[in-house]
């Protein structure tokens, strides 16, 4: 049975509890419907939750900011969502819903690029402006789609700093095993990855894709360890590289360097591996820095704050995008002044602000581009330690063997 969550403050409650739904291009009464589907049940619900608690935040916070003002009317955020299981066929019925029954105005994300993928069909087919912060596949605005946006960087670009950090490590990693799952994220991560290690000189021992919610990595293991990769990057969710990282040690397969797309900037990650996350790298494109400033939370230090106060954990870059989304809305909304899908639209092609996120300004495409930053598990926390260019702080590497740790 599919769960229902319903999040406003109270007039926009009491506008809900009396049936008060509009239609897309008019708000009923003073209320602004922003509707999503997201999962907070099923194998990704763990990250899943992060859009939902994003959103719900980011619309009390406008709410209690005043709200948005449209023609000199001021209107309140309210929200619609739905609980997709995670399962990519009913979040595209949930969302056909979301525009063709419930009458949402604009609409919100799910997690995950091939739900993103998926969904955003519904968006363009319908005209309804989504805005999305958990689907980074180059696969979703390659499609020339007019009405989704995205605010995670290209995943094909999601180990380049990675890569250029491989030059400046010493010794440098020279034989590298690539994994990644059979998802359209983890595919463009693959397909970017492969020139960039080319043009860095590496020599890519093993390139090996996987099946989404793999729980065996035992032979993929076997295989690093026989052909001596000394650097390990890994494409997946977090379950996957859970279950990887726990059989690596069970088998003591231990390079010089392991990295991954997800996990490492989790407080959940770190907490179920407890010392074993030690050493593991990571990208992220967020950190909660007091110079990511914008109208609502201050900066992002206040709004990390704000996060742990609320849900007693720590938010990472998903809770970031997320609240940029339903801000990006909000500024579009304004700046068109106007709640007609193709006027917001075009403002939201428009963008150019800056978010506790980051910079917001989308490409023609949809997606917005933001540089990744290494990061590595020291001491039981996230350490940003490789720019791009330069060493933060200096990495705890090479990786000691699992036996000597």
């Amino acid at each position: 049975m599919k769960k229902i969550f319903r999040h406003t403050l109270s007039c926009a409650a009491v506008a809900l509890a009396l049936g008060l739904t509009g239609t897309a291009s008019q708000a009923a009464g003073n209320e602004i419907l922003l509707g999503a589907s997201v999962q907070l049940t099923g194998p990704v619900a763990n990250t899943g939750r992060y859009y939902n608690d994003a959103y719900k935040l980011a619309v009390d916070q406008i709410n209690r900011k005043g709200g948005v003002t449209v023609n000199g009317k001021k209107y309140t955020l309210a929200l619609k969502i739905y609980d997709n299981q995670s399962d990519v066929n009913l979040s595209v019925r949930q969302y056909t819903q979301l525009v063709s029954q419930d009458k949402v105005n604009f609409l919100l994300g799910p997690f995950a690029s091939n739900f993103a993928l998926a969904d955003s069909a519904v968006s363009e087919k319908y005209q309804i402006p989504m805005v999305q912060g958990g689907g980074a596949s180059d696969q979703i605005f390659a499609r020339h789609f007019k009405y989704v946006f995205g605010t995670l960087a290209p995943a094909s670009n999601y180990f380049s700093s990675t890569i250029k950090m491989f030059k400046q490590l010493k010794p440098q990693p020279t034989k590298v095993a690539l994994l990644y799952a059979d998802d359209s994220f983890d595919v463009s991560v693959a397909n970017g990855t492969r020139p960039l290690l080319k043009a860095s000189g590496a020599d890519t021992v093993l390139d090996e894709r996987y099946s989404s919610n793999a729980s065996n990595f035992n032979t993929l293991l076997s295989q690093i360890k026989s052909k001596q990769a000394d650097a390990v990057l890994v494409a997946g969710h977090e379950t996957e590289i859970l279950n990887f990282i726990r059989q690596a040690k069970s088998l003591d397969v231990s390079p010089k360097f392991y990295s991954f797309t997800v996990g490492v900037p989790s407080d959940d990650f770190r907490k179920a591996l407890g010392k074993d996350a030690e050493y593991a790298f990571g990208m992220t494109a967020w950190l909660p820095s007091p110079t990511l400033k914008d109208d609502w939370f201050g900066d992002a230090a206040q709004f990390a704050k704000a996060w742990g106060a609320q849900y007693r954990y720590e938010p990472d870059y998903h809770a970031a995008s997320g609240v940029a989304d339903v801000e990006a809305l909000v500024k579009a909304i304004e700046k068109a002044n106007s709640l007609d899908p193709k006027a917001v639209r075009d403002a939201l092609a428009a963008s150019n602000f800056q978010s506790l996120y980051g910079h917001i300004k989308f490409a023609d495409n949809g997606q917005i581009h933001l540089d990744q930053t290494v990061i590595q598990v020291q001491n039981g926390k996230p350490v940003a330690v490789f720019d791009g260019e330069k060493f933060l702080k200096q990495p705890q590497y090479p990786m000691p063997d699992w036996a000597k740790r």
